[in-house]
């Protein structure tokens, strides 16, 4: 636990002014909780100076020593009180308890209020900082996690943190401070019923010490179970059209019910763990109260004033509660490392692609690309051998080959997405390890099958090419893209929201939206992930016209499944296996009559003799 709040303060840093102050009116309510008793119990005997007087005129001796001229004010006060009171001395003494009240409730106010506000900051800070670390992990780690576990460290987990540090920041210095208090003033003021009461305090411990253990078991596996509902949501609503098209509907919200019947038995536990020894305190509570009665009314001679034993019997009822309520403020904490331990496990989670500490300057104007004797292994498994391939400044290599040869693989080295085991991917000669990411990832630009599309305006997902472009220049390259004409057909224009992933434009607007991202970056390096694949031959028609405008006087890396795309490409390497097995240009390749021939042939049949 200690680990767990010194990391918590950690996080407090930027706002440790507020948290300080905050800190000091928790402690001062803390210290008004006991004072307003004291202030009750005054107000009570000088009303009822037959009842309470004694007491009051005990405690005036009491402090004659150290404060006389207060002490002679209040006795010359009570006893005008006692005789005549007038009415002004009434609301003024009368007028102590609500007054107090008041000035307790402001303070407290301003304890929940300062603590809060550094709680929510804090944690929308830590969530930030989450966000950002994964975004800086290398590609293959962040999609081992998953997307939906990802979902539930950055908002169920972190959401449980922040519901248990609200609510228990603002406990965290009230309730000791306030427990203390009434711990001082029960010893001082009523030392032998304060004696007797701690009796019972022990048998108060046992139910905590219980049921925190079984809360902490409870609460780790809960945010896990989370995390599963979490994923099975996301699996199900990603991947909707295939729940449809196979009528999977049953069966997914059947895997669903079950998972949320795990979490819902995981919660309830952890419910029954954290509200039962409350209760039990209140009766061990209750038990003390009445032993003590029964001792009093026992006793024989004097048994005090009624005063005396209410104010008493208040400070107890109210101690126990702020006890109460610590043991909640415990059962929270619980809570909030439970979650904590995962997302604190995913913060600290080191990535394996840093930047050097003294990046070289990524090669100005025109680059060529050198895959020098590459090899890189997924968790063991090769997926390319030995590569060695240059791509000039401004030319075009075109990678081909059957699925699984590692022409993807090759485009996430280009971008560092992954370092080779062996090996190096070099730009303009120098080794990509000796770069800083950010300006090597600059100068490159990428579109791929997939089209990322956000769910936002049209001209929103085209500016990502280079956020802060200008409208003239988002338009240009829309132009470019042979995009600008649909775009404009439609009623809202470049301001059309075009839902998620894309689903207001077809594949082939999708891919020239990407095109004109790409040419918006500017960038001398274009990257080209099977861009056209998927398209019909109609779309096909426009995306290559948009692309041939894209690669003029760039040096460009083009993976392509359709031949027909790569037919003038500067070089082919076609790839099989992970390694190179053979180079050329396309009359070059078909002329071999080995792999690339066979898959011209596939794809269209014999070639005419040229």
């Amino acid at each position: 636990m200690f680990d767990f709040l010194s990391k918590l303060w950690r996080l407090t840093l930027p706002y440790r002014g507020r948290l300080i102050l905050g800190i000091l009116f928790g402690v001062i309510a803390g210290v008004m909780e006991a004072a307003l008793v004291i202030v009750i119990y005054v107000v009570f005997a000088a009303v009822f100076p037959t009842d309470g007087g004694a007491q009051v005129e005990a405690e005036l001796t009491r402090l004659q020593p150290y404060a006389p001229d207060l002490v002679a004010f209040f006795r010359a006060q009570l006893a005008g009180f006692a005789q005549t009171p007038s009415t002004a001395a009434v609301v003024l003494l009368v007028s102590l308890i609500p007054l107090t009240m008041l000035a307790r409730g402001v303070v407290g106010y301003l304890n929940a209020y300062l603590l809060n506000w550094v709680a929510v900051r804090t944690l929308g800070d830590l969530r930030a900082r989450l966000l950002d670390h994964l975004l800086h992990l290398p590609l293959r780690m962040v999609q081992k996690f998953g997307t939906g576990e990802l979902m539930s460290r950055l908002t169920s987990d972190v959401g449980a943190l922040h519901n248990a540090l609200a609510a228990s920041f603002v406990s965290l210095v009230k309730d000791p401070v306030a427990i203390v208090a009434f711990l001082v003033v029960l010893l001082v003021k009523f030392q032998s019923l304060t004696l007797t009461a701690l009796l019972v305090f022990p048998v108060c411990v046992v139910p905590v010490v219980i049921y925190a253990r079984k809360l902490r078991k409870a609460t780790e596996r809960l945010q896990s179970d989370a995390a599963e509902v979490s994923q099975t949501m996301h699996q199900a609503l990603s991947g909707v059209w295939l729940v449809k098209a196979y009528n999977l509907e049953s069966t997914v919200i059947g895997d669903f019910m079950r998972r949320i019947a795990g979490y819902n038995s995981r919660w309830m536990r952890a419910t029954r763990a954290s509200e039962i020894p409350g209760p039990l305190i209140e009766v061990a509570a209750t038990v003390g109260l009445a032993i003590m009665l029964g001792a009093v009314a026992l006793r024989s001679g004097s048994r005090g004033s009624a005063t005396e034993f209410m104010a008493f019997v208040m400070a107890i009822i109210l101690s126990y509660q702020r006890v109460r309520s610590l043991i909640k403020l415990q059962n929270l904490l619980i809570q909030a490392r439970a979650a904590s331990r995962r997302v604190f496990e995913l913060l600290e989670t080191p990535s394996d692609l840093t930047d050097p500490p003294a990046p070289k300057p990524v090669p100005a104007g025109h680059i060529d690309v050198h895959f020098d004797r590459v090899s890189f292994s997924y968790d063991g498994k090769p997926a390319v051998e030995g590569i060695d391939l240059l791509i000039p400044a401004g030319k075009m290599v075109a990678l081909v080959g059957p699925s699984g040869a590692g022409k993807s693989t090759l485009a996430s080295l280009l971008l560092r997405f992954h370092d080779p085991q062996q090996g190096a991917v070099r730009l303009g000669g120098i080794d990509l390890r000796e770069l800083a990411q950010k300006p090597l990832r600059d100068r490159m630009a990428v579109v791929s099958q997939d089209v990322v599309i956000f769910h936002d305006t049209i001209r929103y997902n085209i500016a990502l090419g280079r956020p802060g472009a200008t409208e003239a220049e988002i338009i240009a390259a829309a132009q470019h893209a042979h995009a600008h004409e649909f775009i404009t057909a439609k009623p809202e224009g470049y301001d059309t929201v075009v839902g998620e992933r894309g689903a207001a434009l077809s594949g082939g607007q999708r891919q020239r939206i990407a095109i004109a991202r790409a040419l918006l970056r500017n960038a001398p390096i274009l990257i080209l992930d099977e861009a056209t694949s998927a398209l019909d031959t109609e779309s096909e028609r426009a995306v290559q016209a948009a692309l041939d405008t894209l690669m003029v006087g760039r040096t460009t890396l083009c993976i392509a499944h359709r031949l027909s795309t790569i037919q003038r490409a500067d070089l082919i390497v076609v790839l099989e296996h992970g390694r190179i097995a053979d180079r050329g240009t396309h009359e070059e390749l078909i002329s071999r009559k080995g792999l690339y021939r066979r898959l011209f042939e596939l794809q269209f049949g014999e070639p005419s003799p040229s």
